[in-house]
């Protein structure tokens, strides 16, 4: 009798999941997924616009929120700076650095039983993610509360072009080692390349998402975005690790909070039909989780590491939209 194998998953290989990420389910056209995720992180930096996600969006928010002009109107005192720091966080949600805070959600999307075990199922990794990332957003902090006015975050200092600011050296630096580490994880998602958590999840089998949330963590190490830089200025000038410690963190949280809102309503109001989807093919969970990670680790790459230096007029050219 003819065996009908699927598109999606090559019938000789035994699949074995070895973390959260890598399920072991691997689809056959792999350089395909690979080639279109990339492409479509490359097109999100040709059209993103940093000025209409900052200002447009975050400064209007933080405005609504404060109930004045955040820019314009100084942080007097530890708990101004607390509440500033969580609604710069809120306002900050869909700058550049964040398009993939939650594309390793599609594993949890998975998952069997009723709507309010689904919920409960999502909220232990989230849980997990978010320790790790307010450990890293937290011990950040307090650095800058000890030693933030010599930081390269710390200065305004214009700079003429052809130059690279220290601040902006910085975010390179950070977002490109982010956004590498994000493209190895969607191949290796796809077994491209070895599962760096293999081992570990095998004892600690949270380790992954605890890792996926000092990444987020790590954002605020490299983030140019003005209401960052002003809450930095503040905790800087301080000098208070803890104070510095506890913005960093509500910043962080504030971050995702909105992300996290809407990922749990999916899980939440998600039917059968999504579960019964992903479950008939496990390779598909594979090819979201990859996609999402590789879109995002292209688009963090080439953004703060390629796409600024033509900004800076370092490099020659960078195709951009017009409208940016």
């Amino acid at each position: 009798m003819a065996t009908h194998h699927s598109v999606l998953e090559p019938p000789t290989v035994a699949p074995v999941a070895t973390s959260v990420f890598v399920n072991g389910h691997f689809p056959r056209r792999r350089g395909l997924i690979v080639l279109l995720a990339s492409l479509v992180g490359f097109l999100l930096t040709v059209v993103w616009s940093a000025e209409f996600v900052d200002q447009t969006i975050g400064d209007n928010v933080a405005n609504t929120l404060l109930g004045h002009d955040a820019k314009a109107t100084p942080i007097a005192g530890v708990a101004a700076g607390v509440v500033f720091a969580f609604v710069s966080g809120l306002a900050g949600t869909f700058t550049a650095c964040n398009i993939a805070a939650f594309g390793v959600v599609a594993p949890m999307m998975g998952t069997a039983g009723r709507r309010w075990a689904r919920l409960a199922h999502a909220l232990r990794p989230l849980g997990w993610m978010s320790a790790g990332m307010v450990t890293v957003s937290a011990v950040y902090g307090a650095v800058v509360g000890l030693v933030g006015t010599r930081m390269p975050q710390f200065s305004t200092a214009p700079v003429a072009p052809g130059a690279m600011p220290p601040r902006l050296i910085q975010s390179l630096v950070v977002f490109g080692v982010i956004g590498l580490v994000m493209l190895y994880l969607g191949l290796s998602a796809l077994g491209l390349v070895p599962d760096p958590f293999a081992r570990i999840a095998r004892r600690f089998p949270n380790a992954p998402m605890v890792f996926m949330g000092a990444l987020i963590g790590g954002f605020l190490i490299g983030r140019p975005f003005p209401l960052f830089r002003q809450m930095f200025r503040s905790a800087a000038e301080s000098g208070n690790p803890l104070y510095g410690a506890a913005a960093f963190a509500l910043q962080s949280l504030g971050n995702i909070v909105v992300m996290a809102v809407l990922f749990l309503a999916l899980t939440h109001l998600a039917g059968g039909r999504l579960r019964n989807w992903l479950a008939a093919r496990p390779a598909r969970i594979a090819v979201l989780t990859a996609t999402a990670l590789i879109v995002a680790g292209v688009f963090t790459f080439l953004y703060w590491d390629v796409r600024l230096l033509a900004r800076r007029e370092i490099l020659p050219w960078y195709p951009t939209a017009p409208w940016v």
